[in-house]
């Protein structure tokens, strides 16, 4: 099948699966005229692809964690668990950053308040 019909089949846009080739996450065969050709295969790797960026990985990751899938063995499931659990610790640490800044503009927001109540009472409002 053509790029096209692969971005019909999968809703990813060609633009991304011509990304995806870019980053090694893809590959297809060429045409004479220079046309990518895919299999079926492709349908279901894309799929694959998209739920892994839906987890929030990016295709440097993406690239780390597919030896797993296409060559399934011991050795290769077990880096992709490693690499997924740095990402899941990666991401854990930034929550409790944003969640610590959050913390911090609560704290800026109450003492807008008290400070705009006492404005309020001070002006007899």
């Amino acid at each position: 099948m053509r790029i096209g019909e692969l971005a019909t089949r999968t809703g990813v846009s060609v633009r991304s699966l011509r990304y995806y080739e870019e980053q090694g996450l893809l590959s297809s065969t060429r045409a004479a005229s220079g046309q990518r050709h895919y299999t079926d295969h492709e349908v279901e790797r894309v799929a694959f692809i998209q739920r892994l960026y839906a987890a929030g990985l990016s295709s440097r990751t993406i690239a780390e964690v597919l030896p797993c899938a296409e060559s399934p063995s011991e050795e290769n499931s077990d880096a992709a668990l490693e690499r997924m659990t740095q990402e899941r610790d990666r991401l854990s640490a930034h929550i409790d950053d944003l969640v610590r800044t959050r913390d911090a503009l609560d704290g800026l927001v109450a003492a807008n308040r008290a400070h705009r109540a006492t404005l309020v009472a001070a002006s007899g409002q």
